[in-house]
Parts: C-alpha cells; structure tokens; sequence
C-alpha cells in the first residue's frame, strides 16, 4: 500500500487519523495501525519487522545491565546487520560465489530464493542507530515494548524514511499533543509531497522507463539525455515527494522528523550536493561508520579510503547489484577528487558553470543507479556522448515528449528549488492566526486554492490508475 493510492489516502489514512484521535491509548493504536499498513503491503514478511522489534528492544534493555553496553552493542549491530544481508544480499553473494566455483571448476551452491522485506534496509539502520546512541550515552533505553514498538513501526517512515533517530523524537514518544495548527500544516505537507510524488515523478517516470527499456542500437544521443533528465527527476520528486509526505503524516500524529532532502539539485559541487540529498542516510553513514573510521582527521589518503568504504557500502546498501556499487564507487571517487584539490577548482568557476558541473555529474550518475546492468550502463552513457548507432536528433525522441512531460520537467525545474518540506513563508499557515492581517488571509487563501487544485489534480491521477511506481518500494 504505497501513500499514492486510493487505499491509502481514501481509507487508511483517515481511519487511522480517526482512531488515533478519538482513543486514549496513542501509542499502541500508532502501533496497529502501523503493523496493519504493513501487513497490507507484506504480510508475509511481518514476522520479520516484529523480530527486529522484539530484539532491539530487548539488546536495548540489557545495556541498562552493568557491564553490557559494549556486548550488547556488539550483539545488537550484528543482529540487525545479520537480517539485512541475509534477507538482502545472500542471493547475490551466493551467485558470484557460485561464477567463481564454475571458472574453478567446481560444483555450484544453492541460489537462496529470500523475498526482500518491506523497509529492511531503513528498519535496520534505524535499530543500528538505536542501539549504538545507547552504548554512546545519548539515549536512555525505552522500557515500554509498546513504546518502542510504535518508534519502530511507525507507518510513515517504516516503508521509505527518513531514518529517524529515537533520539529526534524521544521527547514526543510519552507525550505529545496536536495543534489545530500543526494539523493544517501537515496536511499542507502531505498535499504538497503528493503533489510531488504524483503530478511531477509519475509523469516523468514513464518516458524514463521506456527510453531505458530502448535496445543500444536504436538510443540515439538526443533520446538518451531526455531520459536520463527524466529519470533524474522521477527519483528526486519520487523520494523527495514521499519524504515530505511523511514528513507531513509525522505532523498529523504529533510528531517532528527530520528533512530529508533540500534541494540538492541547487548544489555546486558533489560534496554540497550530499549534505543536501537524503540526509538521514547521509548523515547516517557520518556518524555511524565516517567518523568511526577516523574521518578526516588522519592522512589525505586515510579520508579518501574512508570517503571510498563509505560510498561503496551507501551504493550497496541500495540493492545488491553491481549497478548500484558502482554508483556508489563513482560518488565516493568524485568526493575524494573534490577533497584531493577539484573542489578548489570548482569553486573558482563561474557560479551557473559550478551549477552545471553538478548536474552533469549527478545525471551521469544516476545511469548507473537506474541500468539494470553495468553493461547497459555503459552502452546509454556511450549514448549520451554521441557513440551510439541511433538517430542523434530525431525518432524515437519524439514517441516520448508530449504536453504533460513537457509541463512536469518545466515544473520539476522550478520546483527542484524550492524548499517544500521546511516550512518557508510563502506556504500557507506559517503565520499563527494572531498575527493575521488582510493581506496575509489574501496570500493564504490564494495558497488555499492552490492546494485544493493540487489535491484534485493528484486525485484524479490516482483515481484514473495512471503509471504510479515507487522506486524505493522494495529498498
């Protein structure tokens, strides 16, 4: 059940909104409601989401034992690191075990046929994240298993993120209260990730589809970069949308999580563009694992190799392919350069010449997440650069630009600057009500409409079945 759906936003949501409102006991109506949304999705890995609960609730507990912060931090990374790659990597690592058995000679292993679960990838990383803030002194295990539960399973971040911390809302787990304001501004939230989600990514993202799908021989040059700028898009407003929607939901139940994207596409180098693209994960992988390996704080080449293990396990940590470790190794590379003297040198450049030199880099980046091989990979960048047979100008680009396309990258561009999960003034019912004038109720109901015509737009979108993929659904 993703949050573009009928289901979803026509009866999930606000019956979920209802009983958590209407009920005394907020925390474990959040909790069953949350499991419920995810056993819509995946019933048959429940099982699994509930086992992460239960141990990292009890790991948790146990460090409060004198004497059992370390092991247990020790047993708590490894038993949410355990489930992950054996749910998520076993089957890969086996297969290439298995090419370099059959080059030997020798016989090959069962392939494991694991179904990956909904959300492992983010659950994991918010249990490592839990457990090591409690051997760090920063948090103070949860004694409620409902409690902890409900962090743990909390429907709006448990399928896609952000990776929120306990430590971001600890505060809020026991007590918590809903304004009449910060309900309209969620819902403002929500309309505007909707809005993303469905309006900009799914338009875009069917011609992205197609255009991959083409055969080398007939990509053209022309062809390939319109669907390498599509794809860039889809991924950023398909994220970037779901974030901001839950982002918007965390509000709806009293909640703060944290942004997670602010608009990278602005950024003017690789470095700038991490410390705004999917923060949570990025500064995930700062706190957990970059600095644990020394940062920056040793030699040059000790950052570039910590920059390199980085980078290589963030593109791992995507899906178990070589596409997505070489997307990582080629992020990691360009961090390094950029440390090792280009950043410099980027700097000195005009500013639209340092806004290019991002773009182009992220575009051609984005291939490799996107190539179901290296292999095509390489054949749509050599595309790209004009070294395909394909018609350089002409057909088949015109089988995928009409009207709407044209309209959602125009609207993507302008929208990729401007920042809707965090609150900006031009938004609607950012200003408390006493201190409403004529012209703020004119600005504000100007913004009413505006989200009452978004709303209807994406409503009619969903409700007409058109193209709505989720890219990070099976993450």
């Amino acid at each position: 059940m993703v949050f573009s759906s009928v289901t979803f936003l026509g009866y999930f949501l606000p019956a979920a909104l209802l009983l958590y409102h209407v009920l005394p006991w907020k925390n474990l109506v959040l909790l069953l409601v949350s499991l419920a949304f995810y056993a819509w999705g995946d019933l048959a890995s429940l099982p699994v989401l509930l086992v992460y609960i239960v141990v990292n609730y009890v790991i948790g507990r146990l460090m409060e034992r004198p004497g059992w912060r370390g092991p247990g931090a020790v047993l708590g990374v490894v038993a949410n690191l355990g489930l992950l790659i054996t749910y998520k990597y076993a089957g890969f690592l086996v297969t290439q075990a298995n090419v370099v058995l059959a080059s030997l000679g020798a016989g090959v292993l069962p392939v494991p046929a694991l179904v990956l679960p909904l959300g492992i990838s983010f659950f994991s990383f918010q249990g490592i994240s839990y457990i090591l803030d409690i051997r760090r002194g920063v948090i103070q295990p949860q004694r409620s298993l409902i409690a902890f539960g409900m962090y743990k399973a909390m429907f709006p971040q448990l399928i896609a993120g952000p990776i929120v911390r306990y430590r971001t809302i600890a505060g809020r787990v026991t007590h918590r209260r809903v304004s009449a304001f910060r309900f309209r501004f969620g819902l403002t939230l929500l309309i505007l990730g909707l809005a993303q989600k469905v309006l900009i990514a799914n338009t875009v993202a069917l011609p992205a589809d197609q255009i991959f799908a083409i055969p080398h021989a007939q990509l053209g040059f022309a062809t390939a970069w319109f669907g390498a700028i599509c794809y860039t898009l889809q991924i950023f407003f398909d994220f970037a949308g779901y974030s901001t929607m839950a982002i918007g939901m965390a509000h709806l139940f009293g909640f703060n999580f944290p942004i997670n994207f602010n608009r990278p596409y602005i950024a003017q180098s690789v470095t700038e563009f991490w410390r705004r693209w999917h923060i949570t994960l990025s500064t995930w992988f700062r706190d957990y694992l970059y600095i644990p390996l020394g940062g920056n704080r040793g030699s040059a080449w000790s950052t570039y190799r910590n920059l390199l293990i980085v980078f290589v396990l963030c593109g791992f940590w995507h899906g178990a392919a070589w596409t997505f470790l070489a997307w990582g190794l080629y992020h990691g590379a360009l961090l390094a350069a950029e440390r090792a003297g280009l950043g410099a040198f980027v700097a000195s450049l005009w500013r639209p010449l340092r806004h290019l030199y991002l773009l182009v880099l992220v575009v051609i980046g984005w291939v490799f997440f996107r190539a179901d091989t290296i292999g095509q990979a390489l054949h749509f960048l050599a595309a790209m650069a004009g070294l395909s047979p394909g018609d350089p100008l002409g057909a088949p680009l015109a089988r995928f630009v009409n009207i709407r396309v044209l309209v959602a990258l125009a609207a993507g561009c302008v929208f990729a600057c401007l920042a809707l999960s965090k609150g900006r003034s031009w938004m609607p019912l950012t200003g408390r009500p006493q201190a409403a004038t004529g012209l703020l109720l004119l600005r504000d109901g100007g913004a009413y409409a505006v989200l009452l015509a978004l709303f209807a737009a994406t409503a009619i979108m969903i409700a007409s079945g058109a193209y709505n993929p989720f890219i990070y659904y099976r993450f």
